[in-house]
């Protein structure tokens, strides 16, 4: 007899051996028992995880000569007929080879027709979705009023395309994607079966290869055993999977780490070589640092784990890198991964992100900086008053007591408070116009989504209030963030090169605090005694006079020249 792929012999027989799928099975076992079985299904879910095995199930289980049972028998003549395929009232129909009108009709013109062998028909119609519209319009009366012998069970990995019509005349069941543990289980109970020695690392490579699919994992350990010697070791499943192995993962890894970029361009080298695939190799190298971002922040999920086994290598390097690094390093594999797609040279590509991986230092978020400052200021005026609170209450030793003050002025003088430049600001208000001001705003948005999170941080609570033909000035509403800003030469470089590129114009950045700005508004107000009036931010300062007024709209402001 001619060999069998692994998935053909042990394609499940009994709803048991159906892995992963127990919502299904037991809800199919449940009508099964109480003789509730309904005249249409519809099974959908990813590919290789049992769809076709449960119709083939329940058309022996609700013809089996037991009935009713939950588990077909599998050794009465209807069970083994409609297992060999000899029962002609059980029908597998390809929707993806026969998806014509005509097809269907000569299908559904037989199911008028009793049952000669068994006591259902039963139509498994596969990959339904691929039926054209006539064929679903054909489908369509029949399915809604089908004979009491005939049963229909439709399957489909993608439910989306199906009419909605079809959809309301049937029992739908969900296949979901089978875990890891689960296959590793499954193919565990075959090489024990089959008597193939295979290393447990190999068939949890394998089964993350699977993606969710008990046929492809089958598939795949079909292959690797008949790629390995005497023993499927890790090795082999790498080969047969494509896949790179973890400890070239972490060595790649302690090279971006330490920075070493002839360490990490020699390992891409032994890649390339052993002839892996670019693309293959930079998604699981994504994955590989997914798979460690969810590691460090929820540890207790080790089965969402897609990539990686946790041995020590991993955990000590999990240990080292910070979460914001590894939010760098995703967002640039995912760039060169795109950027992969549209060339004909990937290993470029690889090898220019292999270096910015080495060159990556971790930018630290607004938010992780200035909350621990706050808490620090919080925490040193509790102090302060639980130290008066003593003095008050005569429990502060005299020594401590002898001299107070400067004490105090020492602690206050810690604080520095932000002196915004209130001469360039004057500056800028002397010659701000409402265009200029129109001008920063109707491009603020857009400025702001083109730097980077941390610099975008700091606009959070920030406005631009006044502008010149030079010069910009931005209100925050926090004194700290303002001085965090003002003092960060990248973000002012990095604000003032996006607006240059938006507007053509180089403009200097001068902050001010909320609380500071009136003050100094009120005092540029005060200075100012020319006639014609004085506008901050396009505002202006001083009304027009009437009879100037009168004479713009009359003849309009282009033509209108006012000489003193």
């Amino acid at each position: 007899m001619a060999y069998q792929a692994l998935y053909r012999v042990w394609r499940p027989q009994a709803f048991i051996d159906v892995v992963g799928q127990e919502h299904v099975t037991k809800t199919l076992q449940n009508a099964l028992l109480q003789q509730k079985t309904s005249h249409a299904y519809l099974f959908s879910g990813p590919r290789g995880t049992g769809k076709t095995s449960a119709a083939k199930i329940l058309a022996k289980a609700i013809n089996c000569e037991h009935a009713p049972v939950s588990e077909p028998c599998n050794e009465c003549a209807a069970c083994r007929g409609i297992t060999n395929g000899t029962i002609p009232d059980v029908l597998e129909f390809d929707a993806a080879s026969n998806s014509r009108v005509e097809e269907m009709r000569d299908v559904l013109d037989k199911v008028k027709f009793a049952p000669t062998a068994v006591n259902y028909k039963v139509y498994i119609i596969d990959e339904v979705h691929m039926l054209s519209i006539s064929a679903f319009n054909a489908l369509l009366k029949t399915l809604e009023e089908p004979p009491k012998h005939v049963i229909f069970i439709l399957a489909t990995t993608e439910p989306h395309k199906i009419p909605l019509t079809i959809i309301s005349r049937c029992q739908r069941f969900d296949f979901r994607r089978i875990t890891a543990g689960s296959i590793v289980n499954r193919m565990k109970l075959i090489v024990e079966e089959t008597g193939v020695n295979c290393d447990e690392t190999a068939l949890q490579m394998i089964a993350r290869a699977a993606d969710g699919g008990m046929r492809d994992a089958l598939s795949l350990l079909d292959q690797a055993i008949s790629y390995s010697q005497d023993r499927v070791t890790l090795e082999d499943a790498l080969t047969v999977t494509g896949s790179v192995s973890q400890g070239f993962l972490n060595k790649l890894a302690h090279a971006f780490q330490e920075g070493e970029v002839s360490s990490g361009l020699e390992a891409l080298d032994e890649l390339l070589f052993h002839g892996k695939d670019p693309a293959r190799f930079i998604e699981d190298l994504i994955l590989f640092y997914r798979d460690m971002l969810l590691y460090k922040t929820a540890p207790n999920l080790e089965e969402s784990l897609e990539r990686v086994m946790l041995d020590e290598d991993f955990r000590k390097l999990a240990e080292t890198i910070q979460v914001e690094q590894i939010y760098q390093l995703i967002d640039l594999l995912n760039k060169t991964q795109q950027e992969m797609r549209w060339t004909n040279h990937p290993r470029i590509f690889l090898e220019v992100a292999v270096v910015k991986l080495c060159q990556t230092e971790v930018k630290p978020s607004v938010s992780g900086d200035s909350a621990p400052i706050g808490q620090l200021l919080a925490r040193i005026d509790q102090l302060e008053s639980e130290l008066q609170h003593l003095k008050e209450n005569g429990l502060v030793p005299a020594a401590q007591d002898a001299a107070p003050q400067p004490q105090k002025q020492a602690q206050r003088s810690s604080k520095k408070v932000f002196q915004p430049p209130v001469g360039k600001i004057n500056e800028v208000l002397k010659l701000a116009t409402k265009n200029d001001l129109n001008l920063i705003k109707a491009n603020w948005g857009e400025m702001r989504s083109s730097l980077l999170k941390s610099q975008a941080a700091l606009l959070n609570d920030a406005e631009p209030i006044a502008a010149s033909s030079t010069a910009f000035i931005i209100k925050f509403k926090h004194e700290m963030i303002c001085q965090m800003a003002m003092n960060r030469a990248d973000f002012l470089e990095a604000v003032t090169s996006s607006l240059l590129k938006l507007t053509g114009k180089r403009l200097q950045l001068l902050g001010v605090p909320e609380d500071q700005w009136m003050p100094i508004r009120e005092s540029f107000l005060n200075t100012q005694h020319s006639e014609d009036g004085t506008s901050i931010g396009g505002e202006s300062v001083k009304e027009e006079e009437p009879h100037i007024a009168e004479a713009k709209k009359l003849f309009g402001a282009d033509f209108v020249e006012i000489i003193d």
